[in-house]
């Protein structure tokens, strides 16, 4: 593990911010590194506004989307919402369907199957809309790079509107309108929204349409907010307004879907990590498992009985997934042990009994164990398919763009991917892969980092700033819970290892006169030598508030001690 120190920002700036602010120069450096350099960006940080929102006309298209679904309104067309069958998916779907249904009946949803029809927009989804007479496909979270799907619905009179936020490719498909930040010819101040987000975006647009201000959409902020947990994207910009009031939905008055996962953890507030741990894969168990059409019954369920019968039953695909995910990392680890592939570049496996539902978490386990690029194939009708992870600052994309002779398809960015091969090909790509990979990956790479925020004493660790680091949150990718390293630390004597296989550690550490903090590290326990015996050490970590029984206590968070 290594340590590095985030580089210190202009000492000026720092300065400048802290006086302004009335804050240590620390906390000034904190807010510094999250690109927060004057009073009006921290008020804007610390107070997110449903008015700093952008205009949704300023995307390119948007007039377009809006006047061809006012248009299938008019002319009591049948409108259907297509989406993918992940969190990011589902949730835009329930948002885009269940928003156009308050006023106009003729809706209905569409989420492919994971294992029959595959990722994004599907030749038997338009075949469905052709049969079922359906003229307008809105499809969210996905499309920018279907131009053979949209062109086979374009022969067939079906119109698409696609709202996707992935990278396009060289051409766009030929729809009616493309809501995409990411494309080169869009001038929307903010490109780092999730495709439940472009929904959102779509619904604003077509609410300023019929007089309603943004307090009319509140209510449909708890999904935009579980896409955003989910889907790993910035927490800036939008994305920090959209998560911060989604929350307060989720806490005060979620939908029936929602509150109904809610209700089984007995949990009183969840936090952004709780919808990215409790409520996130729950929402995706169903299309994992079974099918993402039981995740949009969920939330588009207005019935509170109804959606407790359903939440229990995705439930219990959760418990299965679970089951799932322990099974396959093992066998996963044991084939990378039998194949002598340890000191390799890359972690690429296959087995073609592996759920294809699982096998993205399981890319992410395996580079728990070797933090390196890492590739899960299963067979997926006669061919392999199989999910991409990668490691902080490698771009995963661009090493499959390198190989995609060896591929016949593949989409994502630049941490997780998705691919598929013909049988023949598999071992040709794997070795096409792993060159690839060790000729462009830069050695530090391979070693996981726990990027520092600052070096700080116990003694700075006050009640102020504890109220200040509270407004820090939701914390995300560009806004990380801050992790801080202090030196000179001794255990009091209480340090022990927890855990069924004592792999937790707990502590309770000084440093010189300071008050005991009490301290928990998770998967340390193999280091508590270190503590013993009242030797110093130092440590790096996060400043955590423990809840028990109603009662919160200061604790740190323990990443890594040395």
């Amino acid at each position: 593990m290594r340590w590095t120190l985030k580089p210190k920002p202009s000492e000026e700036t720092v300065q400048h911010l802290a006086k302004a602010l009335n804050v240590e120069d620390f906390v000034a450096t904190l807010l510094v590194q999250r690109g927060i350099e004057t009073f009006e960006d921290a008020r804007r940080f610390f107070r997110p506004s449903l008015e700093d929102l952008h205009d949704p006309y300023l995307m390119k298209d948007m007039e377009k989307a809006v006047a061809r679904i006012e248009k299938a309104i008019e002319s009591e067309e049948n409108i259907l919402v297509f989406g993918d069958y992940d969190v990011d998916g589902t949730t835009a779907v329930s948002l885009v369907s269940s928003y156009v249904k308050t006023y106009y009946p003729n809706v209905a949803t569409y989420i492919p199957d994971r294992y029959d029809e595959g990722y994004g927009i599907s030749f038997k989804g338009i075949d469905f809309a052709d049969d079922n007479g359906f003229s307008l496909i809105i499809a969210l979270d996905c499309g920018i790079k279907s131009i053979d799907h949209v062109g086979y619905a374009k022969a067939k009179n079906i119109d698409f509107i696609i709202c996707d936020h992935h990278r396009p490719g060289e051409f766009l498909p030929e729809a009616v309108a493309i809501l995409d930040p990411k494309r080169d010819d869009c001038s929307y101040p903010y490109d780092e929204l999730c495709g439940c987000g472009i929904g959102f975006k779509l619904i604003q647009a077509l609410g300023q349409n019929r007089n309603e201000t943004i307090d009319d959409l509140i209510p449909y902020l708890d999904l935009v907010s579980a896409a955003i947990a989910a889907d790993i994207v910035p927490m800036t910009g939008e994305n920090r307004v959209l998560a911060y009031f989604g929350l307060q939905v989720i806490n005060t008055n979620p939908r029936p879907g929602i509150k109904a996962i809610i209700h089984q953890i007995k949990k009183q507030t969840l936090d952004i990590t709780d919808v990215v741990f409790i409520i996130a894969p729950r929402i995706n168990a169903a299309g994992r498992i079974k099918h993402g059409n039981h995740a949009v019954e969920l939330l588009t369920e207005f019935d509170f009985e109804q959606a407790q019968q359903f939440a229990s039953e995705i439930e219990a695909y959760n418990s299965e997934r679970k089951d799932l995910d322990k099974l396959i990392t093992k066998e996963a680890l044991q084939q990378i042990e039998e194949n002598n592939e340890k000191k390799r570049f890359t972690s690429v496996v296959f087995q073609e009994d592996w759920h294809k539902g699982v096998i993205g978490i399981v890319a992410s386990r395996l580079i728990e164990t070797y933090y390196r690029p890492t590739l899960v194939f299963t067979k997926s009708g006669d061919k392999y398919a199989a999910s991409a992870r990668s490691v902080k600052g490698f771009d995963v994309y661009n090493a499959l763009e390198a190989c995609t002779e060896h591929l016949e398809q593949f989409g994502g960015h630049m941490y997780a991917a998705g691919m598929t091969l013909k049988e023949e090909n598999y071992q040709i790509f794997k070795d096409a892969f792993e060159k690839e990979v060790g000729r462009t990956i830069h050695p530090d790479m391979l070693t996981p980092e726990i990027a520092v925020d600052a070096e700080i004493d116990f003694a700075d660790i006050t009640p102020k700033l504890i109220r200040i680091l509270k407004q820090f949150e939701p914390y995300g990718p560009q806004n990380m819970t801050p992790i801080f390293l202090t030196k000179n630390i001794k255990d009091t004597g209480y340090g022990k290892p927890m855990g069924q296989e004592e792999e937790h550690l707990k502590l309770f550490v000084k440093q010189n006169n300071s008050e005991g903090i009490a301290a928990i590290g998770f998967n340390l326990g193999n280091k508590i030598e270190l503590t013993t015996h009242q030797k110093p050490f130092q440590a790096v970590y996060c400043i955590d508030e423990n809840e028990w029984k109603g009662k919160f206590s200061l604790q740190l968070r323990l990443r890594d001690i040395k």
